[in-house]
């Protein structure tokens, strides 16, 4: 695991993993009912002696009502409109696998036709946070959104400004224009205890100001490829809306925003996951200061350490951060850390699993050193780490969008696996084709090799070869088994 840099909808494994989003709990009363053939006189003894069956299930159960009463007005409906793109159905033939066609189609593709603009809309859920009109969400809900509308318990709307959004935290920040709004009240998320008493807000399929309830089932919880968020699990019933929403404790604090939740069905099934409010107010704080949040790397790859890794390693019990890869010359590598070595405490917070440790190395400033205790030939010993800043994702972003201006490609450097299946050295994985490669037939999945005969293996070769290119250029690509070169015509 990369100690660096979602979604509405993440990754599909047995599970999918859908953008958290909440639905209102409905309670089913019953009353019992005479059995036929009973005698007469049994009822009204009943009646006489039996305490009524709802007093000792509501004993001891707390109502929300005074919470809801006094935050409810501080949670936002958001609703965002959006443009995207989508190909014309009739973009080309679709053939059946078996047809002959199909593999010539699918290795060389077919002329696209224009691809039409279409209105996108979405729904989800934000809070009030001060009183100018300061308001968190998710990052997920607004993004790629060209216009964002808050709306009020009062019913009154605004068009929000979006200041910043963090996509690894998947939290944004908001404002719009008024003043003396309702506020929530931040809370501790490390004072929660698990089967402590929880509550959400939210806007739930658009029923707004949804209230629903559960309790804390587990906390610090790692997702799959959520690196720098220690997730707090709860069975409160989370939906499609509630994306950004406040999660309350009893005391009517807000210890997170509700973010994400487990699913077959892209519904509410007992698992929903929420960001704790210190990992959002971290978030918040850089956004309003820098635009943009700066976060440390330490350059390892790791693994957890189950009770047989711990025995290989002499460990008397299976915690730590087992490192598995050490990026060449990044922060780790330069502090003497190894493969093979078990992270066991960075600075002096105790690692207890793999999780742990991403968003305790993102919240140091780069630059900044830290001890780190490791597990290294049967004993521990302290290393000195000097954290590096993490790759700016906006800068990659723009500097992959260089490369495409003049070849209409969007590639990266093959991975170490990737090497190793491909038998390839070095090249360029296609990410995204527009422009003159594609309509050349390059496509996503390619691996660019050479251009008019020299190798490249950076995307700065490509872009340095490219610009000295005239207007007529032969890409080397491998595509499945095969090499074949492409002409590319500039114009």
């Amino acid at each position: 695991m990369q100690i660096q840099a979602k979604t509405w909808w993440p990754k599909l494994s047995a599970l999918v993993v859908a953008a958290a989003l909440g639905g209102a709990v409905g309670a089913i009363s019953s009353r019992a009912l005479p059995l036929a053939g009973a005698a007469p006189s049994a009822p009204v003894v009943a009646a006489q002696t039996a305490a009524p069956l709802s007093a000792p299930a509501a004993a001891g159960l707390p109502s929300f009502n005074d919470i809801v009463t006094r935050y409810g007005p501080a949670v936002v409906n958001i609703s965002v409109t959006g443009m995207t793109k989508t190909a014309d159905a009739q973009q080309g033939p679709r053939l059946d696998p078996n047809d002959p066609f199909y593999e010539f189609f699918r290795r060389f593709g077919v002329p696209m036709q224009p691809q039409r603009p279409q209105v996108t809309r979405g729904l989800g859920s934000g809070f009030i946070v001060a009183a100018d009109g300061l308001i968190l969400t998710n990052a997920h809900v607004v993004d790629g959104a060209s216009e964002v509308t808050v709306k009020l318990t009062d019913k009154r709307e605004f068009k929000a400004k979006v200041i910043g959004v963090d996509k690894p935290t998947d939290v944004a920040v908001l404002r719009i224009n008024a003043k003396d709004l309702p506020t929530v009240k931040l809370g501790d998320p490390a004072a929660s205890r698990v089967g402590d008493w929880v509550l959400a807000i939210g806007s739930p399929y658009g029923f707004e100001n949804s209230v629903t309830a559960g309790i804390v089932s587990a906390k610090s919880r790692s997702l799959p490829d959520e690196s720098y968020v220690p997730f707090i699990q709860t069975d409160v019933a989370i939906n499609p809306g509630n994306s950004g929403g406040p999660l309350f404790n009893a005391a009517g604090e807000v210890i997170a925003i509700n973010s994400q939740i487990y699913s077959r069905s892209g519904g509410f099934q007992g698992l929903s996951f929420s960001i704790p409010i210190d990992v959002v107010k971290q978030v918040e704080a850089q956004i309003l200061a820098h635009g943009k949040v700066v976060r440390g790397q330490l350059g390892v790859m790791v693994q957890n350490v189950d009770q047989s890794l711990a025995e290989s390693f002499g460990l008397k019990s299976p915690n730590g951060a087992l490192i598995s890869g050490v990026n060449p010359g990044g922060a780790g590598d330069k502090g003497g850390l190894k493969p093979g070595d078990i992270v066991l405490k960075f600075g002096d917070t105790p690692i207890a699993s793999s999780g742990d440790l991403p968003p305790l190395v993102a919240s140091v400033k780069p630059g900044d050193s830290v001890p780190m205790t490791i597990w290294r030939d049967g004993k521990e010993k302290v290393l000195s780490v000097k954290i590096d800043a993490a790759k700016d994702v906006k800068a990659a972003q723009a500097q992959s969008d260089e490369g495409q201006a003049k070849l209409g490609l969007s590639v990266r450097p093959l991975n170490p696996q990737e090497k190793a299946e491909s038998g390839l050295s070095a090249g360029l994985v296609v990410g995204q084709v527009s422009g003159p490669a594609a309509k050349a037939g390059i496509q996503p999945g390619d691996v660019v090799l050479a251009l008019n005969g020299k190798p490249v293996s950076s995307i700065d070769e490509l872009r340095s070869l490219a610009a000295k290119a005239g207007k007529h250029i032969a890409l080397l690509v491998q595509r499945d088994d095969a090499q074949i070169f492409v002409p590319l015509d500039l114009g």
